[in-house]
């Protein structure tokens, strides 16, 4: 019989933020109010960015963060075909096209070079997604925008806690947008935020994310309320994030370095260990960047004789949890018979997706938890070795 299952990923709650979460019930205000522009003030202080609004999702931000940036029918956005499906349906559902720009081999970012050849008079932005808590080429990026008059949108799911060359994630491009989804280095239960220097795009998704109101709750009906009605600028979402869930992220957020350290500590292990399994190739990381492991995903050479599905399952029937991160873009049915993108379009990515393997990594893991997996995944070689 396997061992008690190790999930890929588990959020990491203490008492505290339990205390912040009752404290918050017995207040009275539940909704948008004093917590959530609290949690706003501290992650912007964080990220070295002026404004953060917070949202109730990552896809909820990257939407409303398209819509400020101008973007709409007839444009092109271009993006990453390794992310979950998210980061392309924001840009169809703001009425632009996706187009996809193959991925380096070793980190499994966005390739600047294929980015400045997708660049056509129709594109109006790149979204980059910084792929398991590793920056982007940044630099290079922003440099094509530049020269080319386009906004960047960073795709800043995996990223809390990370940096770029000396610099957090968050206040580099036009904006960025990050996750709390239980699985992510810091939850809120769900939410997400943009971080931006530009205040004109910070209003005007403030206002979007509140139904395109030019007042919010708190000044509607506070204590300070300036006036009892309120008028609409645009037709906006109801996209904002409400107390109880910033509750949450005020004591996640204190915490997330040591959080992050953790989760090096257990990475460093991971590598050193797999050392001895020739099979398996360790993730890479570029030296400009500070990752934050959100992710650790390894590949399996060929010489693992062994199918990555197959071994996903043989992990599983040892009572240990992986995903893969992540079907591309272009893999799915939706995406191929809407855009007619097709195997073989984007072969780097391709190839990384069938060698891929997420596995378990958050910071509440032992030690010997790593060495579990290491000895399941040394178990599974070793029986397929000739």
């Amino acid at each position: 019989m396997p061992e008690e299952f190790l999930p890929i990923a588990q959020p990491d709650l203490d008492e505290d933020d339990i205390a912040e979460v009752v404290d918050t019930l017995r207040s009275g205000w539940l909704t948008y109010g004093p917590k959530t522009q609290r949690f706003e003030d501290a992650f912007k202080a964080m990220v070295g960015a002026e404004h953060a609004i917070a949202v109730n999702s990552c896809t909820a931000g990257l939407h409303l963060a398209l819509l400020a940036a101008g973007v709409g029918p007839g444009d092109e956005v271009i993006t990453t075909p390794m992310t979950f499906a998210a980061t392309a349906n924001v840009i169809v559902h703001v009425g632009a096209t996706p187009v996809l720009a193959d991925v380096t081999a070793d980190d499994l970012n966005i390739d600047p070079e294929q980015v400045e050849r997708k660049v056509t008079p129709r594109t109006r932005a790149i979204l980059p997604v910084h792929y398991g808590g590793q920056a982007c080429r940044m630099d290079e990026v922003l440099d094509i925008a530049r020269r080319r008059g386009l906004k960047v949108i960073e795709d800043a799911a995996h990223c809390a806690g990370a940096g770029y060359k000396g610099r957090p994630i968050g206040a580099i491009g036009d904006a960025a947008v990050f996750s709390f989804y239980p699985v992510k280095n810091m939850t809120t239960g769900q939410g997400g935020i943009v971080t931006t220097n530009d205040g004109a795009l910070a209003d005007q998704v403030a206002a979007l994310r509140n139904h395109g109101f030019d007042s919010d709750a708190w000044r509607r009906y506070g204590a300070d309320a300036d006036k009892a009605f309120y008028t609409m600028t645009a037709p906006g979402f109801n996209y904002y994030m409400f107390d109880l869930l910033a509750s949450i992220g005020l004591g996640q957020l204190r915490r997330l370095p040591q959080f992050n350290a953790r989760r090096r500590e257990l990475a460093e292990r991971y590598t050193r260990l797999f050392a001895r399994v020739p099979e398996v190739e360790a993730p890479k990381v570029r030296p400009e960047v500070e990752t934050n492991w959100h992710l650790y995903v390894i590949r399996l050479r060929d010489e693992a004789n062994i199918r990555r599905d197959e071994f996903v399952q043989e992990l599983r029937r040892r009572g240990i949890g992986t995903a893969v991160h992540y079907l591309p873009i272009h893999f799915h049915p939706y995406y191929r018979e809407r855009f007619g993108f097709r195997k073989g379009d984007f072969p780097v990515a391709e190839a990384a997706f069938e060698r891929i393997v997420s596995l378990p990594l958050f910071p509440k893991m032992a030690d010997k938890d790593v060495d579990r997996v290491v000895e399941a995944v040394e178990e599974i070689i070793a029986e397929r070795r000739p």
